[in-house]
């Protein structure tokens, strides 16, 4: 801290005041009462260093930093100690009207989010080392979610896709299977390229859900575990998908024979022509050219998931379960990702109820008692 005499004083009540200030500030340490005259920009990069290259996911540090221009554009020069709940409040107004360059213009709901969501984890984490007493991003209003419609394949459309892999020549077999089991067992991009042939119980039918395969710039493609704890998950596989693997594998067998001593053995499913692990963006560009070529309407690889836990949800499958299923977190998870879906299917067994107490109820006639 800097203490400033008052004009006038003498050495003598200098001495004194200084003593003072000092004892002020000693006991204000001990209690963590010392408030940061760090800028906000510098804490940040030290937070990044000091605990979330230690803590975190590459993936979501990658993206931590694609937030960070933003942020310390708004308030990476102010003091730590200075940021109020109200400039907070303006960043997210500002965030919301902002032109980002894309084809809608501004920010989804969702990325304004993402960008308080990171200044509030920093000002936590300050807390947690006593540099600022309160969180200024607790007491801010966000705007209202998107409320745009997922785009998923309807069951005929997913009926017609099978028909058309059926069709493809072998040279796509790779992708065929990686397509077909994405909408047989809802996992993620990373899940389902970072599944090995070790992974499976054939005499069972069980998969086993491990790892993922991420990319990252600077670190290209690397092997990490599952988004959380129970992403880590065993999930068992219908007959067809079996016998769709078996042929499968005789045929990346065939592939690791042609190529001989050039075969990276990383015992993956999905692989290049030499046996290392598939690109990242492989599957989408082929499922690209693929609907395009057949005239299939094109959706999100992630929209395989959303097909999956619809069907799970309107076959009568309880939260619980679909969490288990997809690797969610918790159940609060999954019932506000698929609300609306859960809301129908409440809305039918409320309906099943009906026709069934109708359908037992004999109606009564009144006679005229005049």
């Amino acid at each position: 801290m800097t203490w400033k005499p008052t004009a006038g004083m003498t050495p003598k009540q200098i001495e004194k005041e200084l003593n003072r200030q000092a004892v002020m500030f000693e006991e204000a340490c001990m209690n963590g009462n010392v408030v940061a005259t760090m800028k906000f920009e510098d804490f940040a990069k030290q937070w990044f260093t000091d605990y979330a290259e230690l803590k975190l996911k590459t993936q979501t540090i990658r993206g931590y930093h694609f937030l960070e221009p933003r942020i310390y554009k708004a308030i990476g020069h102010m003091r730590l100690d200075k940021i109020t709940p109200r400039q907070i409040q303006k960043f997210v107004k500002d965030l919301t009207e902002s032109d980002c360059g894309n084809k809608e213009g501004k920010l989804s709901v969702k990325s304004v989010k993402l960008h308080v969501s990171l200044v509030s984890t920093i000002f936590d984490y300050a807390i947690k080392m006593q540099m600022v007493k309160e969180n200024p991003c607790k007491n801010v209003t966000l705007p209202k979610p998107d409320t745009k419609e997922r785009e998923i394949y309807t069951l005929e459309e997913a009926q017609r896709l099978l028909e058309l892999f059926e069709q493809e020549e072998e040279c796509n077999f790779k992708y065929v299977v990686f397509f077909t089991l994405a909408m047989y067992t809802g996992l993620r991009k990373g899940e389902l390229l970072g599944l090995e042939w070790k992974d499976f119980d054939f005499e069972h039918n069980l998969m086993t859900v491990v790892r993922t395969s991420m990319w990252a710039k600077g670190k290209g493609m690397y092997t990490d575990t599952p988004k959380t704890k129970t992403s880590q998950r065993v999930l068992k596989i219908p007959d067809n998908i079996v016998e769709l693997l078996g042929r499968y594998k005789a045929y990346q067998d065939k592939c690791r024979a042609e190529v001989g001593d050039k075969w990276k053995d990383h015992d993956r499913l999905f692989t290049q022509w030499d046996g290392s692990p598939m690109d990242a963006t492989s599957p989408y560009y082929y499922f690209k050219q693929f609907c395009k070529r057949t005239g299939m309407r094109y959706v999100s690889r992630h929209s395989f998931r959303h097909f999956h836990a619809s069907a799970l949800i309107s076959n009568g499958v309880d939260v619980k379960t679909v969490q288990s299923c997809l690797g969610h977190s918790s159940p609060t998870t999954t019932m506000t990702t698929y609300l609306h879906s859960f809301q129908t299917q409440q809305a039918l067994a409320m309906d099943a109820v009906a026709n069934m107490l109708n359908t037992k109820a004999t109606p009564k006639t009144y006679e005229d008692a005049s």
